[in-house]
């Protein structure tokens, strides 16, 4: 059954899991049933991390955006017959929440929601499910993998073990404390930004990679670059020359470094009015793109790739298939 299908069969089906990402820039959903197929899965920018980085906390307004459609996703979720009880939705939360002093104020109300608690999840085991989920359906003979997942306020880089390891995971997992958001707003304050901030952003994220590098050499030998989250989804949309997202176009899709360069430049040049309306561009994203692609055309410059792959399986992705196992072996 795909996505879209009847409620009532979705609550037919019976023992689905939910996965919840509260997340620095967005807060997302997915909906598994019992065999795998996707029931439904969301997105909204709720922007959760706004000014934590020069706070230290969570803004009120913020918290409210994002408790607002964590209660529409229960609504979804309760019509879908996926209840909280007995391990069917997990829910996580990273960078943001990570880093604020009033985190337990936000924890505590969306556990409230939701009917269970949002883990805040340290880089690490954010990055293993990261990869858990990325990897799902590429072939292992383009493996290892190196799996780029670029947040808003961190970047998690997850090289792979080879293909004959044991479990197949990943090797190493490096949280770098610079995302879309972050690195805009600790850089990129004109519109559009100057050339000194440019320079500014790129030189500290090329630093933190540049220091993950040299502690972890796997981030340099996996055969394959696989790139996550909203920063890649939007660059590859706009590198196919899309209209919008269509995910049967983005997922797997290749973009080269130089495509990544190209854009990085062009989104930089125009004002942030210009930018929301380019063809293909996410309006609510357009303010930290150019902090985002920065990220990754650093990451693929300073590790050596040439290209990567766009995958639109993610942390959720890896949350809700590991639920789904739990279940099946129990």
């Amino acid at each position: 059954m795909a996505e879209g299908a009847s409620i009532a069969e979705a609550r037919a089906l019976g023992g689905g899991v939910a996965a919840v990402d509260c997340g620095t820039n967005s807060t997302r959903l997915l909906v598994l049933g019992p065999d795998g197929t996707r029931l439904a899965r969301r997105m909204q920018i709720t922007r959760l991390g706004a000014g934590v980085d020069r706070t230290g906390e969570l803004d009120r307004a913020a918290m409210e955006r994002t408790l607002a459609v964590l209660r529409e996703f229960r609504q979804l979720l309760d019509e879908l017959g996926v209840e909280a009880a007995a391990g069917r939705v997990r829910a996580a939360a990273t960078s943001a929440t990570r880093d604020a002093r009033n985190a337990a104020e936000f924890v505590e109300a969306a556990g409230e929601i939701l009917g269970v608690r949002p883990e805040v999840i340290k880089g690490r085991e954010e990055g293993r499910l990261a990869y858990l989920g990325a990897t799902r359906g590429l072939p292992e003979e383009a493996g290892p993998y190196l799996v780029v997942d670029i947040g808003g306020g961190s970047t998690e880089l997850i090289a792979g073990a080879e293909p004959s390891a044991p479990d197949g995971g990943p090797a190493v997992v490096v949280s770098l404390d610079v995302g879309c958001v972050r690195i805009t707003e600790r850089y990129l304050a004109s519109d559009p930004p100057t050339a000194e901030e440019l320079a500014a952003a790129r030189l500290a994220a090329r630093e933190l990679i540049e220091s993950a590098a040299r502690a972890h050499l796997e981030l340099r030998s996996a055969r394959t670059m696989v790139g996550v989250a909203g920063t890649v989804s939007a660059l590859a949309v706009m590198a196919l020359g899309l209209e919008g997202f269509v995910e049967e176009r983005v997922h797997h899709a290749r973009i080269s470094r130089a495509e990544v360069a190209d854009l990085a430049r062009r989104l930089a040049s125009v004002p942030l009015a210009e930018r929301r309306e380019l063809r293909g561009m996410e309006r609510a994203r357009a303010d930290v793109i150019v902090g985002g692609a920065t990220v990754l055309e650093e990451v693929m410059g300073t590790l050596g790739y040439d290209e990567l792959v766009a995958s639109e399986s993610d942390i959720l992705d890896g949350i809700a298939h590991e639920l789904l196992g739990r279940r099946h072996s129990s």
